[in-house]
């Protein structure tokens, strides 16, 4: 599969977005999901396959990391989108700590 089918899948970005700027175990990753851990271990699957993420086995342990340089645009594609996301909900409390306050002040 190729990476761009590959991070059409929602929890595939999500799994893509806890592993760029560090290592997490599989149990980690799956303990952040509503889903079995064989479901996130193939979600894993494919994004190892996709050359997405990189490997790293510690005894029984493996651990996972976004591969960046690999992905080429697409790394700064998926960055761009997450600090937009962040964007908007920072915007968002920020709205609504203002509406907060000023019914608090119009009481």
């Amino acid at each position: 599969m190729d990476a761009v089918r590959a991070v059409a899948e929602p929890r595939r970005r999500e799994i893509l977005r806890l592993v760029w700027d560090s290592e997490l175990s599989a149990g980690e990753i799956a303990e952040r999901f509503d889903v079995t851990f064989g479901a996130v271990s193939q979600h894993l699957k494919v994004l190892r396959d996709s050359g997405l993420v990189t490997l790293r086995q510690d005894g029984k342990r493996r651990f996972y990391r976004a591969d960046r340089e690999s992905m080429g645009p697409l790394a700064d594609y998926l960055q761009s989108m997450w600090a937009t996301k962040l964007d908007t909900l920072a915007e968002l409390a920020e709205a609504a700590e203002r509406e907060e306050k000023s019914e608090g002040t119009s009481s």
